[in-house]
């Protein structure tokens, strides 16, 4: 899953009738969907221990920082936010920070030597969050030090809990699956989320159903290797036709999925489903058969295709995006080309692309030299980035006058005036002016698009 920052509020307090009666609460998310799923729990379990969600740290007694700890530059960037909510801290001495999530469990006690930091909470420990910001602003003042829950769970799946309403209320998320048993090497997930444990099929459509009754038009299921879910006989193909089955849901997505576990039944249900929007997110990470082999992904190059083979022989305007690390210990300028054979040969509609930072726990960091220089590194990853780039501007342009359904998601970001949404790929378009509502299905006409957007007209 990519990276990324996206900070969290709750709709009801953008109300102004929604005045803090409690404990006011910044919520702010570095990371991917799972993190970001993850916030709108802590909003849902914090609200019902009395805690008003507020816009800004200014106007918080506790912020919580959701953290992810895929890559050193993430952890970096939460280390540098925590000393900047420690100057507000120096200022409202009551200020209690809370620092929850992966980079929490993958750091630990170790944490509160980095960054100023009131609570240090992992991702099994969201149930138990009013009671450790309780302690800490108990403490506040007092030297007793950092409040730490990071035991993880193997049983936790948050079953019973909603998240607040949060986002643009059209798009939610359901977590289906949590943890990682792949122990890929260079990856730190399985450490900071334990291992793998579905939700129960029910819980899942209770989720869904809940989501719907509020309002919201698609769902996201999650999981880090979201179709290796089982739930008892239950698998995720059936998963997923369960949920197509609920009244009132319009689309259905999932992320990220593993190459190993991608079986004809999940694609048979994507092509048959008319509700599973015709997206996958199929990391590849590398080209190589050697590389691959060292990351211990589990399958080669010809079978990576042959997946891709089968997605497209089953839906074939399918869209594919991918996750490519580069500079992964012992990779060569060969290898290197032969990742970007295989980009040209796929044609991915986007990547997600980075430079391999080693992480401590994993199998890479103990056993495999990190020895590649940075400078190559950064150097293959921009060659990998300009051969994407001119892909997906290719892929983009090829959908100019093409008919499309947009669910339309909120105002342009550039221009509010406009509204953007997103077709059945998970391309995003952009409306004019005066057309659509948000919530609802504009059907358009593309009529232009850059390498990453699409304009449409109405049809």
């Amino acid at each position: 899953m990519t990276t990324q920052l996206v900070q969290i509020r709750a709709r009801r307090a953008a109300s102004p009738a929604a005045e803090p009666t409690g404990p006011r609460v910044y919520v702010e998310t570095h990371g991917c969907q799972m993190n970001v799923a993850d916030s709108e729990l802590l909003l849902g379990v914090l609200a019902g221990a009395g805690y008003a969600a507020v816009t800004r740290p200014e106007d918080a007694d506790v912020v919580v920082v959701n953290t992810c700890a895929v890559r050193e530059k993430a952890e970096t960037k939460v280390v540098n936010r925590a000393h900047e909510l420690g100057a507000l801290q120096r200022q409202r001495p009551d200020l209690v920070i809370s620092i929850v999530g992966c980079m929490a469990e993958h750091l630990k006690d170790g944490l509160a030597d980095l960054a100023p930091v009131d609570v240090i909470a992992g991702p099994d420990s969201y149930r138990r969050l009013p009671e450790l910001l309780a302690e800490a602003r108990q403490r506040r003042g007092g030297g007793g030090g950092a409040v730490v829950d990071v035991k993880l769970d193997k049983d936790e799946t948050y079953e019973g809990l909603d998240g607040a309403d949060a986002g643009d209320g059209v798009s939610g998320f359901v977590t289906i699956q949590r943890g990682c048993d792949k122990f890929c090497t260079f990856c730190v997930v399985p450490f900071t989320r334990g291992r793998e444990r579905g939700t129960a099929p029910r819980e899942v459509l209770r989720q869904v159903r809940a989501l719907v009754e509020r309002g919201y038009k698609e769902v996201t299921l999650l999981g880090q290797t979201v179709n290796s879910y089982a739930w008892e006989d239950s698998t995720f193909a059936q998963l997923l036709r369960a949920v197509a089955r609920v009244d009132g849901l319009e689309r259905i997505r999932f992320t990220s999925p593993y190459p190993v576990d991608f079986t004809d039944d999940v694609i048979a249900a994507i092509a048959e489903e008319p509700k599973i929007g015709k997206y996958v997110h199929l990391p590849v990470q590398s080209g190589s058969d050697a590389v691959l082999a060292r990351m211990r992904r589990g399958y080669t190059v010809a079978e990576y295709l042959a997946i891709v083979g089968r997605l497209r022989a089953a839906v074939p305007t399918i869209a594919l995006s991918t996750d490519i690390l580069s500079g992964f210990s012992g990779e060569t300028d060969a290898d290197h080309a032969a990742t970007l054979d295989l980009m040209r040969a796929v044609r991915f509609d986007s990547a997600f692309m980075f430079a391999y930072s080693e992480r401590d726990l994993t199998y890479a960091a103990k056993k495999l030299p990190d020895d590649v220089a940075p400078a190559v590194k950064q150097r293959r990853l921009a060659e990998i980035v300009a051969l994407q780039d001119r892909i997906s501007a290719e892929v983009f342009a090829a959908q100019v006058g093409r008919a499309a359904r947009v669910l339309v998601h909120g105002p342009s970001k550039r221009n509010p005036a406009e509204l953007a949404g997103r077709t059945d790929d998970w391309k995003t378009v952009i409306l004019p002016a005066g057309v659509g509502t948000i919530g609802g299905f504009v059907d358009v006409t593309i009529t232009r698009s850059t390498q990453a957007t699409l304009f449409g007209t109405p049809a």
